[in-house]
């Protein structure tokens, strides 16, 4: 991002980009606790004020090195029952719905495995040679992109964290164990939050959300 400060803590339409997520994820009455997984070392977190959320936001500093440690740490120090259900949501997808957290926890709440929030694959794929030139081009059908949240029991992504290693989001985790998680259709615009020109088009469909 080309910035000193975090990506969670900057500004976005007059808040940290973090609080817009914590605010869907504490609204919903179907989620008890919203766990914030923070690197041992994080001093800013509790420089804002995070008190319109009361005692349902809870924070842990035991972030790992990587994504999937620091998930592992969270889900460990948390101490759920192992067969509670867990929301795994990155910090830098502020716009996140009620209307697709909802859809995911209906959709998902009688599944034997869990599952994730994905949109299919609208463009056309290009693999890259290695030196900046198209070898070919890959076909999208069957193909979705991967969001959060991803919603798991606690037992189960537990297991697949501390056996499969490291991975770029937890359903990877869920299938090296062989099992095939659930894909419930979002809207697009639950967008993460990656490049420098994102935070503009973040602005604007929060604005559209109300927000």
């Amino acid at each position: 991002m080309g910035n000193d400060l975090p990506k969670q803590y900057l500004p976005l339409a007059g808040q940290p980009m973090i609080a817009h997520a914590l605010a869907t994820l504490c609204d919903c009455a179907e989620i008890s606790t919203v766990f914030v997984v923070l690197a041992p070392g994080d001093t800013l977190f509790h420089g804002y004020d995070w008190s319109r959320f009361g005692e349902k936001l809870q924070t842990l500093y035991c972030g790992g090195e990587s994504r999937s440690e620091s998930v592992l740490n969270g889900l460990l120090a948390s101490e759920l029952e192992p067969d509670e259900w867990v929301l795994v949501h990155d910090a830098a997808r502020p716009c996140l719905t009620r209307n697709d957290l909802d859809k995911l926890i209906a959709e998902v709440r009688d599944d034997e495995v869990g599952g994730i929030l994905a949109v299919p694959v609208a463009d056309t794929l290009k693999r890259d040679d290695g030196h900046g030139r198209i070898q070919r081009t890959e076909g999208r059908e069957q193909l979705w992109q991967a969001q959060t949240p991803q919603m798991f029991r606690v037992e189960l992504l537990t297991q697949a964290l501390q056996q499969a290693g490291s991975f770029t989001d937890d359903a990877s985790a869920i299938e090296a164990l062989g099992l095939k998680p659930r894909l419930v259709a979002s809207e697009s615009g639950n967008l993460k939050v990656t490049f420098p020109q994102d935070v503009l088009l973040a602005e604007l469909l929060l604005s559209k959300q109300g927000k």
